[in-house]
């Protein structure tokens, strides 16, 4: 079943506004990046929403919010719910992309990003 809403063997569109509860951005506010990794903490439960299952069947290894989109067959933003959704319940791990860690003033993840680019500007 894609989440986009294809369900049942007539394949009846689900409309966005029913797969996020009508919200257009997460709930805790945050902002994903498409690079973010995604992993499953849990596998699905019964009574889940077949998105959110969905989402933890495909985030069995770590997965990139952007590619959990495009695997969703959903706009980035509505994967971006789905995703606050689980991270509120505990059902999945949010990592974001090394340079973002840098930006956010982690010391470990600045010396570590710069060596990494230091090693790529010496193999020129």
């Amino acid at each position: 079943m894609s989440a986009r809403g294809h369900s049942g063997p007539e394949r009846t569109p689900v409309p966005l506004y029913i797969i996020t509860r009508g919200r257009s951005r997460p709930a805790d506010r945050s902002a994903l990046d498409p690079a973010t990794l995604v992993t499953a903490r849990c596998a699905p439960r019964s009574g889940m929403a077949p998105e959110h299952a969905a989402v933890l069947r495909l985030c069995g290894r770590p997965l990139a919010v952007a590619e959990v989109s495009a695997r969703l067959d959903l706009p980035f933003g509505a994967a971006g719910v789905l995703l606050s959704d689980l991270r509120a319940e505990g059902h999945v791990e949010l990592r974001e992309p090394g340079a973002a860690r840098a930006r956010s003033g982690d010391a470990d993840a600045e010396i570590a990003l710069l060596r990494a680019l230091i090693d790529g500007l010496q193999r020129l």
